[in-house]
């Protein structure tokens, strides 16, 4: 059962490891949206092109780094994922797990998820079993090639340009939990306009 006749669409965004894929998921679920993950559709789309590899924690392979750079010399890749996002957009009643939405869709309510690359980098290590060392310097390396991706194709600066969203959530010391109730708090005041606010 959706929350409103009203098509809401949510974009949800942060780098690498800041919990917004997981956020989105719940968010989704408790409003009866869809989920559409950008990520993942780019990642199904280089399994489709041949490369291989494990779902969760596919981009931070060596496989998922190689196809950051195939997509830095070629542009279509990411132009034919995000065209398939705007439909999503248009369509409404969807929460978007993606980095481009944000600045390419003028629909939805534009969330920002905030975490320092010491704190991301704990968090990915946590997740993939490897050591923080090794984190470190994974994060900075899809970081970086992932904001030179964007840069080049739509002319934006990932995790500079705040002025699309809506919301910036410094989640750095928050739970999962407590990201999901904070975020879900102002979904309900600002998108659904229910009740009160309190945080």
């Amino acid at each position: 059962m959706r929350a409103t006749n009203k098509k809401i669409v949510i974009c949800l965004t942060g780098l690498t490891a800041c919990g917004k894929s997981t956020a989105a998921r719940r968010l989704a679920e408790k409003y009866g949206l869809e989920y559409v993950s950008g990520g993942t559709a780019l990642r199904e789309l280089a399994f489709k092109m041949g490369y291989k590899g494990k779902d969760k924690g596919w981009w931070e392979t060596s496989e998922g780094m190689r196809f950051l750079e195939q997509r830095l010399s070629d542009p279509k890749f990411d132009k034919q994922i995000d065209a398939q996002l705007l439909a999503w957009a248009e369509q409404g009643n969807v929460v978007l797990d993606s980095w481009t939405m944000p600045w390419l869709s003028k629909r939805g309510f534009k969330i920002w998820l905030e975490v320092s690359p010491e704190e991301r980098a704990k968090r990915l290590a946590n997740r993939d079993g490897i050591s923080e060392k090794e984190a470190v310097r994974i994060i900075m390396e899809k970081d970086g090639k992932t904001k030179r991706i964007y840069e080049s194709l739509y002319r934006f600066k990932l995790g500079e340009d705040y002025s699309p969203f809506d919301l910036i959530l410094d989640s750095e010391s928050l739970t999962s939990d407590e990201v999901f109730d904070t975020l879900s708090l102002v979904i309900d005041r600002l998108v659904l306009k229910r009740g009160s606010m309190r945080l």
